[in-house]
C-alpha cells in the first residue's frame, strides 16, 4: 500500500479536496482488504509484544474525524488482537471544570503512553484548533489571559502543538495521526442507519446533527491544521474513510510499517543470566 497518497507532505499546502473519502487503491473488493488486515493484525501483535519488551519507544496513535467517520470501529478492528496491557484508549469529550482550570494540553499529557505501550487518543488535544475554532464562544470557558486572545491565537497554538510533539518524539513517543476523512454524504447515510435501528439508536447524537450546519467551517479549520501541524516527526495520514474495510486495512498497514521502522528487538540477555536461568531450569527438571 502506498502511504505516499495518504500521508500530508510537511513542505508544501495540501488541500482537502485532493483526499478521494471513496478511493479504494488497488482494492477492488471488501475481501481482499479483510485478507490484508487479518494478515497485519497479526503482526501488529508480534511487534507490539517486542515494543513491550524493548522498552523504549512508545505509540500515540490520535484519530480525527468528523462524527460516524469511524474512530471507534478502525480502533476496535485494528486494535482487536493487541495485548490489552500494553494498549490504552483514551476519549476526550467536552473539558471537565477542573480540565478548564489548566491550560489546553494538561488533560492529553496525564494519558501519554509509558515507553513500550501504544496509547491511542480517540480526539486530543486538536479539538482545540478545531470545535473551538468553529465555535470561538467555547474560548470564553478557558480563562484565557489577555495575551492569550490575540488574533493569531490559532498559529501560536499549532506551534505549542508541533512543539509539544517534536518534544514527544525526541522522548521516545512517535506520533501517528489519523484523520478518517468521510464524505457528507456518507455521513448522512451512517446518521440515517443509526436513527432507522434501534440497536443504534444510542450512538445518535441530535448534537451530531447540528454539526453538520458547520461542515465547510470544519473543512476549512481542518485543512489549516494539516497544513500547519503535519511534520517530519509527526506526520498526519488522511484516511478514506467511506469504506469502513478499506480504511481500517490502510491504518492497519502504516501502523505495521511504523513498528517495523523503529528496528525492535528483544532485550539482549547476559551471560550471567543465561548461567542463572540454566540453573534454575535443572532445579525444576530434578523437583
Amino acid at each position: 500500500m502506498n502511504h505516499e497518497h495518504f500521508l500530508v507532505p510537511h513542505d508544501k499546502k495540501i488541500s482537502l479536496k485532493d483526499y478521494d473519502p471513496k478511493f479504494t487503491g488497488r482494492f477492488k473488493e471488501k475481501g481482499e482488504a479483510k485478507e490484508k488486515l487479518a494478515k497485519d493484525i497479526c503482526e501488529l501483535v508480534k511487534l507490539q509484544d517486542v515494543l513491550y519488551a524493548h522498552d523504549v519507544y512508545g505509540l500515540l496513535l490520535i484519530f480525527q474525524a468528523m462524527d460516524a467517520a469511524g474512530k471507534d470501529g478502525t480502533i476496535k478492528h485494528v486494535m482487536s488482537g493487541v495485548n490489552p496491557q500494553g494498549c490504552l484508549v483514551h476519549s476526550f469529550k467536552a473539558p471537565s471544570t477542573e480540565e478548564l482550570d489548566h491550560d489546553y494540553l494538561w488533560r492529553c499529557m496525564k494519558a501519554l503512553p509509558e515507553k513500550g505501550r501504544i496509547g491511542i487518543f480517540n480526539r486530543s488535544y486538536y479539538e482545540e484548533v478545531l470545535v473551538v475554532r468553529v465555535h470561538k464562544e467555547l474560548l470564553q470557558k478557558q480563562k484565557l489571559p489577555p495575551n492569550g486572545k490575540k488574533d493569531d491565537l490559532w498559529e501560536q497554538r499549532f506551534d505549542e502543538i508541533n512543539q509539544f510533539e517534536k518534544y514527544l518524539v525526541k522522548n521516545g513517543i512517535i506520533v501517528i495521526k489519523f484523520f478518517l476523512n468521510v464524505s457528507k454524504d456518507e455521513q448522512k447515510k451512517r446518521f440515517l442507519k443509526r436513527i432507522n435501528l434501534p440497536e443504534k439508536n444510542w450512538k445518535f447524537s441530535i448534537a451530531d446533527a447540528k454539526e453538520r450546519a458547520h461542515w465547510k467551517e470544519y473543512m476549512r479549520a481542518y485543512e489549516d491544521l494539516f497544513n500547519n501541524t503535519s511534520t517530519k516527526h509527526a506526520p498526519w495520514y488522511i484516511i478514506p474513510a467511506d469504506n469502513k474495510w478499506f480504511t481500517h486495512a490502510a491504518v492497519a498497514d502504516i501502523l505495521v510499517k511504523k513498528l517495523r521502522d523503529l528496528n525492535l528487538e528483544y532485550p539482549n540477555v547476559s551471560d550471567e543470566h543465561k548461567q542463572e536461568l540454566l540453573r534454575v531450569k535443572e532445579l525444576l527438571e530434578n523437583e
